[in-house]
């Protein structure tokens, strides 16, 4: 006769954490993060809930192991054959491109600073810093500037997806917002009247590509 423990086993090795993964990721970007519960998993997995729980102790974990997930496939993409320069900027861009379809990844790393997907994305900056001949007492410095640029464009793409509609369209939002820039007073804030106009049809990606090869530059120059 099988046990109830046997059987138990048996759905948790059918049931790879892989699939977990990928199932919770297909729930937080269809409906966000309030909808991944262990209940709405079980459902689409169609499997019960303890099985999930042989593989994942708890929701944060869950949260934690699906960007992994995503920034690892960022680095996988990532030609490492470039110049140390091109793929500082690719991983950049990838972890840029992944909040952009992901955005509760930049909630998730937002949330814990040493978790695994940060460290794959500082690892992944430091070895190129170190290709790029950055003495090593700065070394650390360097890639801090860099990361932490990122991270906090991860957590100014959470805190809009937190406050900003789903749908919402975002040149109409961006031109509301010149609008209230312009209504200030102009001699308290003679900079945001100047570039009010550029705002509603700026480039995201273009503009954060700038502010990385901003710091490119002051790295290579210090160098």
């Amino acid at each position: 006769m099988t046990t109830r423990s046997e059987r138990t086993e048996r759905r948790a090795d059918a049931l790879s954490k892989e699939r977990i993964v990928e199932s919770a990721i297909e729930i937080l970007d269809a409906d966000g993060e309030s909808a991944l519960t262990f209940r709405a998993l079980a459902a689409r997995l169609a499997t019960g809930s303890g099985a999930i729980y042989w593989h994942v102790a708890n929701k944060n974990e869950l949260l934690a192991a699906t960007a992994d997930h995503v920034v690892a496939g960022v680095m996988t993409e990532v030609v490492s054959a470039a110049p140390p320069r091109e793929t500082i900027r690719s991983i950049a861009l990838g972890v840029f491109d992944a909040i952009d379809a992901h955005p509760w990844v930049g909630t998730q790393l937002s949330r814990e600073p040493w978790q695994s997907a940060v460290l794959q994305i500082f690892e992944g900056v430091g070895g190129q810093l170190r290709a790029l001949g950055v003495p090593e007492r700065a070394q650390f410095d360097c890639a801090s500037a860099l990361v932490n640029y990122v991270l906090g464009l991860a957590g100014q793409y959470a805190a809009g997806a937190r406050l900003v509609p789903r749908g919402t369209d975002r040149s109409a939002f961006l031109a509301a917002v010149a609008d209230r820039w312009v209504q200030l007073a102009p001699a308290e804030y003679p900079f945001l009247h100047q570039v009010a106009a550029q705002l509603p049809d700026h480039d995201d990606r273009e503009q954060f590509l700038a502010g990385i090869d901003l710091i490119l530059v002051g790295i290579e120059a210090a160098r």
